[in-house]
């Protein structure tokens, strides 16, 4: 069973306080400030949860917000440079006092634990990418980018809504506008600004060819903020990677699909959830949990559909995944198993 609390650590990085969590069981996996990290918020929030307590059953997961952001010191612009950021996950592991750790980068985290890992392949057991990219200057052209950081400048109101948009254009638009004020509380306008700006500028290409590390890549093809053509291009220059193209549009991992998300962790993670009651349960993944509940209630996959905003044709892969992991054949089976193992 996993802490229900959160307890945020600090450590120095060249004089200023860097905020870090962990918590969870296992090895260790970082995962760095991605685009607007907050450590307090993140954690409140569903999504995120539905995503990183199922990592923390297996992994002792360690997160951190950059400087300028979230619950680290925001007295200064953030320097989120890769060579500043590789700094920053050290002391962070330092800090946690663990050895080796998996490292994952997501959005424009990314280039700073793809600098890391080749700079202290003895640090990293194994790289994982999401949405990841290797030249800020190919993301989109000059007039798009410096047309975004005028906006955020601007109106760090709207700037934030649009991001939100880029960022998470399957989603429902409550969750669209929590993230929006997500931004707004994890930096002000100038960080925004000073972020795109780093994120535009970076260019870890000359560095890839350093990476020893086993590296996975993940990225969805639909995908607005980083395109999809990135992510192929940077997995392309990492000898003897792995990339896993997704389906879907959303930029961050825990929003949107994640079944093929968590899969694809936890078996380049080396981590098994099969075998016996309790290997089923944790087989199931968060989206598959609530899918089970709304059978429970005597839901149609069309209704499941509509409840959990997917397609009838996803819902009913998800129905049959929980038929197929829970070993039985008909819904009223799986519902009453569910409720023997107290799901339901």
């Amino acid at each position: 069973m996993i802490d229900d609390d959160q307890v945020v650590n600090r450590t120095l990085v060249d004089g200023r306080s860097i905020a870090w969590s962990s918590f969870g069981s296992g090895p260790p996996l970082l995962l760095g400030g991605w685009w607007s990290s907050h450590l307090g918020l993140d954690w409140r929030n569903a999504a995120f949860r539905r995503f990183i307590l199922p990592l923390a059953e297996h992994r002792t997961v360690i997160r951190y917000d950059r400087a300028g952001t979230g619950l680290s010191d925001r007295s200064a612009a953030p320097d989120s440079r890769p060579e500043w950021e590789v700094e920053t996950i050290s002391a962070v592991l330092d800090s946690a006092g663990l050895g080796p750790a998996d490292v994952m980068g997501v959005s424009f985290a990314a280039p700073a634990a793809i600098a890391f890992a080749a700079e202290y392949p003895h640090r990293v057991e194994r790289l994982v990418v999401f949405a990841g990219y290797a030249s800020g200057a190919a993301l989109a052209p000059l007039e798009a980018r410096t047309s975004i950081q005028t906006i955020v400048g601007a109106h760090w109101g709207i700037g934030s809504r649009m991001i939100a948009d880029f960022f998470l254009p399957e989603s429902n638009q409550s969750d669209r506008a929590a993230f929006a004020i997500s931004q707004r509380r994890s930096m002000s306008a100038r960080d925004a600004c000073t972020l795109l700006s780093a994120a535009y500028a970076v260019d870890i290409r000359p560095t890839l060819s350093k990476l020893r590390s086993p590296t996975l890549l993940l990225h969805r093809r639909g995908d607005r903020a980083i395109p999809f053509v990135q992510g192929r291009a940077l997995a392309a220059r990492i000898g003897g990677s792995r990339f896993v193209p997704l389906d879907g549009l959303n930029h961050l991992p825990w929003h949107g699909e994640t079944d093929e998300v968590m899969s694809a962790l936890f078996e380049f993670g080396g981590v098994s959830r099969a075998g016996g009651s309790g290997g089923r349960i944790h087989s199931l993944t968060a989206r598959e949990r609530d899918v089970i509940r709304l059978i429970a209630l005597g839901l149609t996959d069309q209704q499941i559909a509509g409840e959990l905003v997917m397609s009838t044709h996803t819902a009913h892969r998800h129905v049959a995944n929980v038929r197929r992991k829970l070993g039985v054949n008909s819904r009223a089976a799986a519902v009453a198993w569910a409720a023997q193992h107290g799901l339901v």
